[in-house]
């Protein structure tokens, strides 16, 4: 009995000990982790917060302050006026047009240009390769100028083609791809070699499917860049015909009055485009990154 009871008495002592125990350190370590990345995505999330309610206030309550975050009277007028006001739907199909056919005929030429440089052996091979990777390095604003005299000599300029063509290729899109090429095995190629299978149906039939997550990837690069770049359709057309949304939207923005209730009505229509692209192919865009590692 006595043995009993001192086991019992041990063993109460190991429950009290183990609960007596602090937490666990890797379950503290989640919790503050997890807090810290809330706290980060609600300051990132802030501004588009912000602009998603502003583009519902009224002009009243916009400039009122101290600042409010949400609107205390909802109005859709701004949406209803953009049209009006400057030619949207125009503008619109425009940046549909430059974006899409930019990301589009990018994807072509730089998985080919890629495709070359990872797989294909031809003298000066590294003498391109280095030419792209100094490409990749040059500010967009060193070639603007001299582009911009090119597309004058041709007569491009105030046209959707003259914005389309100087971006048809890219460097970051030829060196993304090549070190994605680089990654694939060669298996598939021997074998279609062996089978009589010529360069550009390897390219074509094996290489290009197994490369939709990095195509998929890279087309959202594109796509987001060029749907936001306001300096080059700005310096390319000065016709309001041939203009892109970001050069649209700075109407709204005067010298001395900014329509800010326009302005983000207008943003927020613009962005829908990028976030249903972006969904579109969410689960091969981790994918895609993941697996174009920087090989040798």
């Amino acid at each position: 009995m006595a043995t009993t009871g001192n086991t019992q008495g041990s063993a109460v002592e190991r429950v009290r000990t183990t609960s007596s125990k602090p937490h666990n350190p890797h379950r503290m370590r989640r919790v503050v982790m997890g807090a810290v990345v809330l706290i980060v995505s609600a300051a990132m999330l802030l501004p588009l917060v912000w602009m998603i309610l502003t583009s519902f206030k009224p002009e009243v309550d916009i400039v009122t302050y101290p600042p409010q975050l949400f609107p205390r009277h909802l109005t859709f007028q701004h949406y209803l006026d953009v049209w009006n006001r400057i030619p949207f739907a125009r503008l619109y199909l425009n940046t549909i047009i430059f974006a899409g056919g930019v990301t589009i005929i990018s994807l072509v030429l730089d998985s080919m240009t890629a495709y070359a440089l990872a797989r294909l052996q031809f003298p000066g091979r590294d003498v391109v390769f280095i030419a792209v990777l100094i490409m990749l390095m040059l500010p967009f604003q060193v070639t603007l100028i001299p582009l911009y005299d090119l597309l004058v000599s041709f007569g491009w300029t105030d046209s959707l083609h003259g914005l389309i063509i100087p971006r048809a290729t890219n460097a970051f899109g030829i060196f993304f791809l090549r070190q994605f090429f680089l990654s694939l095995p060669k298996d598939l190629e021997e074998a279609a070699r062996v089978d009589g299978a010529g360069e550009f149906r390897i390219y074509r039939q094996i290489v290009m499917p197994l490369a939709v997550p990095a195509l998929l990837t890279l087309g959202l690069f594109h796509f987001m860049y060029n749907w936001n770049d306001l300096l080059w359709p700005l310096i390319v057309n000065q016709d309001q015909a041939h203009a892109t949304l970001p050069s649209g939207l700075a109407l709204f923005m005067g010298q001395h009055v900014v329509e800010y209730g326009l302005l983000m009505a207008a943003s927020v229509m613009a962005l829908v485009p990028v976030v249903l692209f972006f969904l579109l192919i969410q689960r091969r865009f981790i994918e895609g990154v993941a697996t174009s590692g920087m090989k040798q």
